[in-house]
């Protein structure tokens, strides 16, 4: 990739508090390349609260694989970083958007702050630190659309919660990991989820066994590309889009397969499967791809074939195997990530809810923004209305000739 030129545009802001810190200073940048803020930006994301989906990595690959414009905004007081939003500007129907890099495919959304900022920022932006940040996105944005935030996330209140938020039409659900294996499953019934572990594992050893896989690197592209393949199935079957079908999102997830480090427990993109033995020697009914930083594992995307072995529901033997294994390295939080379906929540007790929020930059923006949240706010109502959602998706399944219900578009 060609090097981009760095252009920032600078605001010193003395007569502003930051943070609610009297006589500091703020200055805020906006970088159109991310090279000059990769030490810091590197620095930042060291918080274990940081979304993984704003770290260096991930955002690079998105970033140079797509190559949409950079509007990064960097925050700093007396010389300090204080925040980074990693932003890149979309346009649509003539509106620039300054989003999150690669909120397409993000399952949560925090930016990253320093421990300085966070522990001084208890009222998060004031209203003259917002309109200092709009001012700076002017010429390159008509609004700041930052999706998917947790406005309280593992306990720490976000900066971002002061700014206008309409609360975004998907939830996501986690798995809290307790001391032992079993007091996190009594989160969820302890019973039942055993029973149903040992009654999948007995259908599946009496066709000739199974094993529980983690590709090693000659195996992960293999087993991406057969996720596309499942999950294009099941879109069709659904009458949905397909999200991944684009050569440059498959490149973007195959580039991620190779980053990853076990000493700082990061793994941008891991693929696990379930893969059959005897009868159906080698067939996988099952794949899901984890993420993890820190103590914060997410599942990014699962799929199921059905073709064989569906009365032994592969993608839930799947998760048991993957939360079991985990639970055992010490990792924290099971993420399953944004979308409201059934057997998410037979394994989460926690839901997160998670905000859009929007900062008008420009005249236009201001139509936007008010387009924007009547927009969510719809979809919302819709997806609260099981009756009216499930009009809707079996209206989609028709349109592509099937009669697949919302449920079966949703188990997987």
């Amino acid at each position: 990739m060609q090097a981009q030129k760095v252009q920032t545009q600078k605001l010193d802001i003395a007569a502003i508090p930051v943070a609610g810190a009297a006589g500091d200073g703020m200055r805020v940048d906006i970088f159109d390349s991310m090279a000059p803020l990769e030490a810091e930006w590197r620095a930042l994301e060291q918080d274990d609260l940081a979304s993984f989906h704003q770290s260096y990595d991930w955002c690079a690959a998105w970033v140079e694989t797509f190559r949409y414009p950079l509007a990064i905004v960097r925050g700093s007081f007396n010389g300090r970083t204080a925040f980074i939003l990693p932003l890149e500007i979309i346009r649509s129907h003539g509106i620039r958007r300054a989003e999150f890099i690669g909120a397409r495919h993000s399952n949560i959304n925090t930016g990253l702050f320093s421990s300085e900022f966070l522990e001084t920022a208890e009222n998060g932006f004031s209203a003259s630190q917002q309109a200092e940040i709009a001012r700076a996105l002017q010429g390159k944005a008509d609004l700041m659309l930052l999706r998917n935030v947790p406005l309280d996330w593992r306990g720490r209140k976000s900066p971002l919660a002061s700014m206008p938020a309409v609360e975004n039409q998907n939830h996501a659900f986690q798995l809290p990991f307790l001391g032992a294996f079993e007091a996190t499953l009594k989160q969820v019934n302890a019973k039942r989820r055993r029973k149903k572990f040992n009654h999948q594992s007995r259908l599946l050893n009496e066709k000739g066994g199974y094993e529980y896989v983690i590709a090693a690197p000659d195996q992960r592209d293999d087993l991406l590309d057969l996720f596309f393949r499942q999950k294009a199935v099941r879109f069709e079957a659904a009458g949905l889009p397909d999200v991944f079908q684009d050569a440059p999102t498959q490149a973007v997830l195959h580039r991620l397969l190779e980053l990853g480090n076990k000493e700082r427990s990061y793994a941008a993109l891991e693929m696990h499967a379930l893969r059959l033995k005897g009868e159906h020697e080698g067939h996988i009914p099952a794949v899901a791809a984890l993420s993890r930083k820190g103590d914060h594992v997410i599942c990014q995307f699962a799929s199921i074939d059905e073709a064989l072995v569906p009365e032994a529901s592969p993608g839930e033997l799947l998760f048991w195997l993957m939360i079991e294994r985990l639970h055992r390295e010490g990792a924290a939080v099971f993420d399953f990530g944004i979308g409201d379906q059934n057997y998410k929540r037979s394994w989460c007790p926690m839901e997160t809810t998670q905000h859009d929020l929007i900062l008008p930059v420009s005249g236009i923006g201001h139509a936007a923004a008010f387009a924007q949240r009547g927009m969510t706010r719809a979809k919302a109502a819709i997806k609260t209305n099981p009756q009216l959602y499930g009009l809707i998706q079996r209206l989609r399944a028709r349109q592509s000739g099937k009669e697949t219900s919302a449920a079966e578009a949703e188990k997987d």
